[in-house]
């Protein structure tokens, strides 16, 4: 074994591949809402990013390009040799890195409520600092408050509990890391070098990357498509699973 990352597999053994990478301090639990529907037709790999859940915490801080070659080393671990990915927020900047530098590896690509560069640096490295310092609770409110929009916030509270949760259990250490990892990256660069089939998601009331960033990635690969999803926010997986999982399943099972 190589990788560090925990991943847990669902879905039957000989069913194409579908790899979901999932956001900053949350786990492969994120994707719970999509689980049912794209298990019966893929193998589904939900895995915990370096730093995250179940999965190594080294010493930080990390880089997009770390987090990419983890997740090639659990595809090798996994004897996968190529697969779909599908990533949001973190996840989706490690799947661009993936697509960009082992173009072998990603069959058809789906990267929602992402960026390719997510200034400002400084913001990222001061959240570092913030968690290392006084743990994940200083951080935790306003973050999630960028994950759901006010009106699923007040019906839902059961389930920005739980997503609050998965946030305060991250390792300190891991979060700051992949922080760190945000303020350095810039993959715009890398985006020209995608030939991968692309669909792009955005959240319409997503405060963390709004939809000018999903603009912007579209613009920079070669016949990438954009949907937008409304009366979400930044875990739009969550908070839309019916609109996301149709935009999903009609992406990959063009494959």
């Amino acid at each position: 074994m190589t990788s560090r990352l925990h991943a847990t597999v669902d879905g039957p053994a000989d069913a194409p591949v579908l790899l979901l990478g999932s956001s900053l301090g949350t786990t492969g639990a994120m994707w719970a809402p999509q689980l049912v529907a794209l298990a019966a037709r893929y193998r589904v790999i939900r895995y915990d990013h370096l730093g995250h859940g179940d999965s190594a915490v080294p010493l930080g801080p990390y880089r997009i390009e770390l987090l990419g070659r983890e997740v090639l080393a659990l595809l090798d671990d996994l004897g996968v040799p190529r697969a779909h990915y599908a990533g949001l927020s973190l996840g989706g900047m490690v799947g661009m890195w993936l697509a960009a530098h082992a173009p072998e590896r990603v069959d058809r690509l789906a990267l929602l409520c992402t960026s390719a560069s997510l200034g400002p640096a400084e913001g990222w490295r001061q959240r570092a600092a913030t968690v290392r310092a006084a743990g994940m609770a200083a951080i935790a409110d306003a973050v999630v408050a960028r994950w759901f929009t006010p009106p699923f916030a007040e019906s839902r509270p059961e389930v920005v509990a739980a997503h609050r949760a998965l946030l305060t259990a991250t390792p300190t250490g891991g979060y700051a890391g992949c922080c760190e990892a945000i303020a350095a990256m810039d993959l715009r660069p890398d985006l020209g070098k995608i030939a991968a089939p692309t669909l792009v998601i955005a959240g319409a009331d997503d405060p963390a990357t709004p939809v000018d960033h999903a603009d912007a990635i579209v613009e920079r690969i070669a016949g990438a498509r954009l949907a937008v999803v409304d009366r979400a926010a930044h875990l739009a997986t969550v908070e839309q699973p019916g609109q996301v999982n149709r935009l999903l399943l009609k992406h990959f099972d063009e494959g």
